[in-house]
């Protein structure tokens, strides 16, 4: 059993109060857990606030105020800092504004949190502390979404302003993002690209933009390169089939119900944007967030740079020319790594038997257990003689041909050396430019291909999907920004259905039959054709 809000308005001081900013507080309410590094007004914090224990949680603007009630699930008593901390610190259980707060027997709704409350803090000055911790605090992502908040210098927007506590607060949770916020990012994302043209070329007719804009180009020029992703769970969430529009078609539909722009259905199938209202104030007073910067890592990328967009220059990928895989040489190198029943092998050749080996390794060892155990044949130093530990370990009789050799007693040394390898564990490593066999970290299993898939959708539309791409060092995102232009066609990443939440492999859609394209990109990053799998699932089956 916990408390409700109001025993704790009506009894100070029955459960360890601990504090964080307001944004927070918002988004606690919304059923949220409480981040540690989003903790603040300690340490010290409450003895009482240990692993299991009930708490309750104030803003950090109201710090007599509880407005949530949850339970501990990590001994914060204990924490000594949270700036860098991950993890979830406490469990939302109950808040002002739940069903909890709102039920009553007599159908009315519930009673707004006070203003201040007395015997929550003994001494005012610790009040006074608990809200001078607003003062130049700023909130910074962490790997595993937490708040990270202490006294740096504060996030600007695009425009050199403080960043906004929506943009500030999209660190805080990697979680897919609802229904709601999705259709609302897609508002501001469109509402964003209008202005940023409207800033950037002022000059031109129309502010640069060509009319009638095309669904790709609204996605491509408006809306894509303006999404607030800034987590890889936000990424995936902030697509268009996400959204309660579910298509581009509607999207723009709703814009015109908006009155911000004029459209028209064209061919039936596709809906154009003949006009903007460019006086609109949505577009006028819009202030510029600050977009996610790029994460050029061989994983997924989080966004698309903190300008909104970037002006391309000769040999560049994406208009940015920050993209590390463009130019760089890969090599495929595939290794072998002994099981445990060929270690006496590699322990008489003086190898370590849980090294990994190339074949043209392997053979010098192999050669020297035969000379160490005088296998070879004097009289045809291409014939081995198998002693019992190679007929165990290596032929195990099943087939005829390891028949034949045992009863024969002697094989070709290369053909025992073709058996070894295949005995051995397949690993492999990918390298890139001039880094070391022995610096990499093989893995285990054969050599990745990446996945190219031609797809239709929605009757006649075909689609290409890329996946398996981190393996290559070629981050998901900015390949899919360079396609968007490359194509002038619109473009998504989202986690690959199937693949691990915790360590996902990520897909790039593109519209249209890119076949061509896709492969030109990935040869521009050092991939081989061999190394890309074609899959046309568009062909019908005769």
């Amino acid at each position: 059993m916990h408390p409700t809000v109001y025993t704790l308005w009506r009894n100070p001081g029955i459960l360890p109060l601990l504090h964080t900013p307001g944004f927070v507080v918002e988004k606690i309410q919304g059923g949220a857990d409480l981040m540690t590094p989003g903790l603040q007004n300690g340490p010290p914090f409450p003895q009482k606030a240990k692993k299991g224990a009930v708490v309750a949680v104030a803003s950090l603007e109201s710090p007599t105020v509880p407005v949530a009630v949850g339970v501990c699930e990590i001994d914060v008593s204990a924490l000594q800092q949270v700036q860098g901390a991950r993890g979830h610190a406490v469990r939302s259980l109950h808040w002002a504004g739940d069903e909890l707060w709102t039920w009553s027997n007599t159908g009315k709704p519930g009673i707004s949190a006070p203003e201040h409350l007395e015997g929550w803090f003994t001494d005012s000055a610790e009040v006074e502390a608990a809200a001078n911790q607003l003062e130049g605090t700023d909130l910074q992502d962490t790997e595993d979404g937490g708040v990270q908040l202490g006294p740096v210098k504060p996030a600007e927007a695009v425009d050199g302003e403080e960043a906004s506590k929506e943009e500030k607060f999209a660190y805080a949770e990697d979680k897919e993002l609802t229904t709601k916020e999705i259709d609302e990012a897609f508002n501001k994302a469109f509402i964003y690209g209008v202005h940023h043209h409207m800033e950037t070329n002022k000059n031109e007719h129309n502010y640069g933009l060509s009319f009638p804009l095309s669904q790709s180009a609204v996605m491509a020029t408006l809306v894509q390169p303006f999404l607030p992703a800034y987590t890889p769970a936000q990424a995936a969430s902030l697509q268009i089939k996400k959204t309660s529009f579910k298509n581009i078609k509607k999207f723009i539909k709703s814009l015109d119900k908006a009155k911000l722009v004029k459209s028209k259905d064209r061919d039936g199938n596709e809906v154009v944007i003949l006009d903007i209202d460019f006086a609109d104030p949505a577009f006028k007073d819009f202030k510029p967030y600050r977009l996610p910067k790029k994460d050029t890592a061989g994983g997924s990328s989080l966004g698309r740079g903190e300008k909104a967009t970037t002006t391309a220059t000769p040999g560049s990928s994406s208009g940015g020319g920050d993209d590390p895989s463009i130019g760089q040489k890969l090599r495929k190198v595939e290794l072998f790594r002994p099981k445990e029943k060929l270690a006496p092998l590699f322990t008489a050749a003086n190898a370590d038997p849980r090294g990994s080996y190339t074949a043209a390794e392997l053979r010098p060892i192999v050669t020297a257990y035969l000379e160490a155990e005088h296998l070879v044949s004097p009289s045809n130093k291409r014939i081995v003689t198998l002693d019992p530990f190679l007929a165990n370990a290596v032929y195990d009789g099943s087939a005829r041909a390891d028949k034949e050799a045992l009863a024969k007693g002697s094989v070709p040394r290369d053909a025992l050396v073709d058996r070894v390898l295949a005995a051995c564990a397949p690993f492999y490593a990918i390298l890139r430019n001039d880094e070391a066999v022995a610096a990499a970290k093989p893995k285990a299993g054969a050599p990745p291909k990446i996945t190219v898939t031609l797809e239709t959708r929605s009757g006649n539309k075909t689609v290409t999907k890329v996946s398996g791409v981190e393996a290559y060092f070629v981050a998901p995102q900015a390949l899919a920004d360079e396609l968007r232009k490359a194509c002038a066609s619109s473009t998504s990443v989202e986690r690959l259905q199937g693949s691990s939440p915790k360590n996902p492999v990520m897909e790039v859609m593109v519209q249209g039959p890119q076949r061509e394209a896709v492969v030109r990109a990935l040869e521009k990053r050092g991939v081989a054709k061999g190394w890309i799998e074609v899959l046309d699932k568009t062909k019908k089956k005769k």
